[in-house]
């Protein structure tokens, strides 16, 4: 990984319905224009661990907060009354006005986990916007993705499973009940509600090499900003239904050159999402790595790709920290 570094701007961008955007930008104010969009949806940048992911000299390096997280205003449990108002089109929407703003052309897109599926789904929308795409711990928002995660894992953890879902009413979805929970006006069902799922979270990555016990979250008040965030887009299927799918529309991206990476070992999110999307998408390259879950170190040193090259470009091949990963080809 480069060295850590600190951003050389950083700024609020004002968008319709009271939402500022907190936006930063480091590296080379001349570089190539590359953006990262974390995962949850809720999650936030971070101690801005991603911005090491890029080489200094080369790119202009931009990370923002999407709304209702991080250092962005108002948060998700701030405004649940305009909840509804939060959805994938508006984030798009949110990215373009911030790409205006800073007077950016085209720009790299690398997007982890929740944000893997907002760059897909920029790029779709947008393709003469986007460079290059490069995705780690792939997800594409489709209900199958949604389903496994919160209801077909728990065969892998029935225990966890049945105190995460007793409560359910028969013939509802998991992730609905729980998107409800999170809107209850009452602060105490909401803070339930969000510990349970936090407990539900931790479990499920809990066979990755790199998982460490304990919340995901610490602090109560971001804990349940996240299940609310999380719970609504999930029960909206990532607002990315029938014709707007990524995968239906994969075949789309192609031309736009794009590498995805997954670890073998990501239970909450199997290989066969990147797989499928590897293959609807021409010219993609697939990276998995044998020995990592979702989003290990490995995953993040093949994100960087070789000191000599952009981030997009020859990924090392053989052997890497005395890990193995498979390369398949488009």
């Amino acid at each position: 990984m480069h060295p850590p570094l600190e951003p050389f701007a950083t700024g609020r961008l004002r968008r319709p319905g009271g939402v500022e955007l907190y936006w930063e930008t480091s590296g080379n104010p001349q570089g190539k224009p590359a953006i990262y969009l974390h995962g949850g949806p809720g999650g936030g940048l971070g101690q801005g661990g991603y911005r090491r992911r890029f080489d200094p000299a080369a790119h202009l390096i931009v990370g923002v907060d999407q709304r209702g997280c991080g250092r962005s205003t108002p948060w998700a449990i701030d405004d649940l009354d305009r909840l509804d108002e939060n959805t994938t089109q508006t984030l798009l929407d949110d990215l373009e006005a911030l790409r205006e703003h800073l007077g950016i052309d085209a720009w790299l897109l690398h997007g982890v986990s929740w944000g893997s599926t907002l760059a897909l789904a920029y790029a779709l929308a947008h393709p003469s916007r986007v460079t290059e795409i490069v995705l780690t711990a792939v997800t594409t928002g489709a209900r199958s993705e949604i389903g496994w995660i919160t209801e077909g894992v728990g065969a892998i953890f029935p225990e966890a499973w049945d105190e995460f879902a007793r409560e359910v009413p028969d013939g509802i979805r998991v992730v609905k009940h729980y998107s409800e929970l999170m809107r209850s006006q009452d602060a105490a069902t909401r803070a339930a509600a969000a510990d349970r799922w936090d407990r539900w979270e931790s479990t499920h990555i809990s066979l990755d090499p790199a998982w460490q016990p304990g919340p995901l979250h610490e602090d109560a008040r971001t804990r349940e900003n996240f299940a609310t965030l999380v719970t609504h887009y999930w029960a909206n299927d990532c607002f990315l239904r029938g014709a707007d799918a990524v995968l239906e529309r994969a075949g789309k991206l192609a031309g736009i050159p794009g590498v995805l990476i997954h670890g073998r070992r990501d239970v909450s999110g199997p290989a066969i999402t990147p797989w499928r999307l590897h293959r609807a998408w021409p010219g993609s390259r697939l990276e998995i790595v044998e020995s990592e879950g979702h989003g290990g170190p490995i995953e993040m040193e093949l994100t960087r790709g070789d000191r000599r090259v952009p981030v997009v470009g020859r990924l090392w091949a053989g052997r890497l920290m005395g890990a193995r990963w498979c390369r398949v080809r488009a």
